[in-house]
């Protein structure tokens, strides 16, 4: 199907809904695209796909459009279709996206990285966030030449980091999970682990900023053991700030893993650090055949040169400042009990006591024009005007008004 002459006269969301039902297990490819993760096991009613996307806004097949406030699970921070990426992304398609030999422009953007990320001196591209954590365990258990990692946080879905089905138990037999800023915790595990200590592994920000002590201590820890401090920086990066949240709290890891708005939404992610321990990667294996392909670099060329121009990371904690503004004061007017709005400007959330008024309010908002995210976390991007903003108030004020009225 084309998508620059999509019929005028296409199947509805149920007919899609259906057919990707049959023919893709769970009916996406990505877990939190799922309808019942979008809206609840009830909502057979509800859009679960888009045929395009520009700015904020998606239209469904249904013809409804909505203003996102998932912005691709965090992935775009411009906005949808921007004109700048699309540019850069258009002529690096035009101009062969891969090749047999690696393209200038990988090492261009590796230059580019290690400019504005405090750890980075060397880099290595993967396309998604998963591969690149994973990539980062595999580097340090090299490095250090040991086996355990001690994690805090969610890092995709690859065995290492999965307790599921199809998971053999020997392959989480050394990693250690501890509570996101639990400083006991961690340093019980890290004691626990001993020798075989090769990583401590973290998402530096998990709905919350971390305390100061969490950090520094995971810094000390993995410094006066011998291991790699590794930062998960796949939604913090380029968001929070350009270099991540390491530039913000001064706390330097051995290495770091990029994505999500490094590339606005194409598929790209880097591994960084310091050279003598990603340089370990040379006596292991990492590689793809489509690593270097430039459809994301050049995607990638165009948010640095973004925040080359201005301050972008400032202008989405102001733009998630008034998202966020606006729905609390919605759900301060309407008077319901049990929800909160909470988490970073830039990254928001809404938390329910009920889950099943979560799901009303998430189906009742997209009946009105909006698409929030179930859980953590809502995002911001330039694309969000004071129109959509406007759209945003209005959904959630009329969501919350139509569950206090059903309440009685």
């Amino acid at each position: 199907m084309s998508f620059e002459n999509l019929p005028s006269e296409m199947p509805g969301d149920a007919e899609w809904r259906e057919r990707a039902a049959t023919v893709i297990p769970g009916g996406a490819s990505t877990g939190s695209k799922r309808p019942e993760a979008l809206y609840g096991e009830d909502a057979s009613e509800l859009p679960a796909h888009y045929v395009s996307a520009s700015g904020c806004t998606i239209q469904t097949p249904g013809g409804a459009e909505l203003i996102d406030c998932t912005m691709a699970l965090g992935a775009v921070a411009l906005g949808y279709a921007d004109e700048s990426v699309t540019a850069r992304v258009m002529d690096a398609v035009a101009s062969g996206n891969v090749a047999g030999l690696s393209h200038i422009v990988e090492v261009d953007v590796a230059d580019r990285l290690c400019d504005v990320i405090p750890c980075a001196e060397q880099v290595r591209f993967l396309k998604s966030g998963a591969e690149g954590v994973a990539a980062a365990v595999r580097v340090a258990r090299t490095y250090t030449g040991r086996s355990h990692v001690v994690a805090s946080g969610y890092f995709g879905w690859h065995d290492w980091s999965n307790n599921v089905g199809g998971v053999p138990e020997n392959a989480r037999r050394d990693v250690t999970y501890v509570p996101f800023d639990d400083v006991d915790a961690l340093v019980a595990a890290v004691a626990s682990a001993g020798d075989a200590i090769a990583a401590i592994v973290i998402e530096p920000v998990v709905e919350r900023l971390p305390s100061k002590e969490w950090l520094e201590r995971a810094r000390q820890l993995a410094t006066d053991n011998g291991a790699v401090l590794i930062f998960d920086e796949l939604k913090t990066g380029f968001r929070l700030r350009t270099g991540g949240y390491q530039e913000a709290s001064g706390v330097e890891p051995d290495l770091a893993v990029f994505g999500k708005a490094l590339a606005n939404g194409f598929p790209l992610a880097a591994l960084v650090g310091r050279a003598e321990v990603m340089n370990a990667a040379r006596r292991t294996w990492i590689s793809s055949t489509l690593a270097g392909e430039t459809v994301g670099l050049a995607a990638a060329v165009a948010v640095l040169d973004a925040h080359e121009r201005g301050d972008v990371c400032a202008r989405l904690a102001e733009i998630g400042e008034a998202m966020r503004a606006s729905v609390s004061a919605a759900v301060n007017a309407s008077g319901i009990a049990g929800v909160a709005v909470a988490g970073l400007p830039a990254m928001w959330y809404l938390r329910f006591d009920d889950r099943a008024v979560e799901s009303r309010f998430l189906q009742l908002a997209v009946e009105h024009g909006v698409l929030f995210k179930r859980g953590a976390y809502n995002f911001a991007s330039l694309a969000h005007d004071e129109t959509a903003l406007l759209t945003i108030e209005r959904a959630a004020s009329s969501a919350f008004v139509a569950l206090m009225e059903a309440s009685r």
